[in-house]
């Protein structure tokens, strides 16, 4: 499976969140690093690309939430290098709480969704800023978000790093979409495949025969 990445001059910006779409054709596996090439098919977004949607990202927040103070809850765990750069580009007033939930084993598929942490914070009457990497199925964002809301905060605005439409199982969209994606299984910035990839600084398709061999094992995290 090689892939190359449609050029930047032929994208659409998506006219409701500003998400920048990626698309794929074949054949530029070359953009790889060397030693990931057995396992990454290819680089779907760049670190540099990432870096400046993520502070646009950021301004359109601060617009939206100005003269507010901010509670940010982030979905662990793949949202961490994501949040780090979105939140040191806000200069609002904010508070930082975490939530957990487990819905992915080491395959593909969504299984049963587990609360593993709960909040800290009380958001009753503040402004939430809901913070997920990546947004496909909806099953975590509709569960998180009926939580959220029985907490009786002000608002709740939902930002994903990656938008997934294709696999779209619940009625649910996201206010901020830093890229909306074609249907692969996608690891590195944060995103991961049985716990590794996490730290690749690129966004990158995982070769099919990688996932294949962990599809039917479980991981909890």
């Amino acid at each position: 499976m090689t892939l190359t990445r449609q050029p930047e001059n032929a994208r659409t910006r998506n006219k409701a969140t500003g998400a920048a779409p990626i698309r794929v054709a074949a054949d530029a596996a070359g953009e790889v690093p060397e030693r990931w090439r057995k396992e990454v098919a290819c680089i779907l977004i760049t670190d540099k690309e990432i870096a400046i949607r993520v502070a646009e990202m950021s301004r359109q927040i601060e617009r939206d939430f100005t003269g507010r103070e901010l509670v940010v809850v982030s979905l662990l765990t793949g949202t961490v290098m994501f949040l780090a750069d979105l939140i040191r580009n806000l200069s609002l007033p904010l508070r930082l709480d975490f939530m957990g939930v487990s819905s992915y084993g080491a395959g593909t598929e969504s299984g049963e969704l587990v609360f593993t942490k709960e909040l800290r914070i009380s958001v009753r009457g503040r402004d939430v800023l809901l913070v997920d990497d990546i947004l496909d199925t909806g099953r975590t964002m509709s569960r998180v978000l009926a939580k959220l809301k029985a907490l009786k905060p002000r608002r709740i605005r939902t930002c994903v790093l990656l938008n997934k439409a294709a696999r779209r199982a619940e009625p649910v969209e996201a206010d901020y979409v830093g890229f909306d994606i074609p249907d692969f299984f996608v690891v590195g910035y944060g995103l991961d495949f049985a716990e590794r990839y996490r730290n690749l600084p690129f966004v990158g398709v995982l070769h099919p025969q990688v996932y294949a061999q962990g599809k039917k094992k479980k991981v909890e995290f």
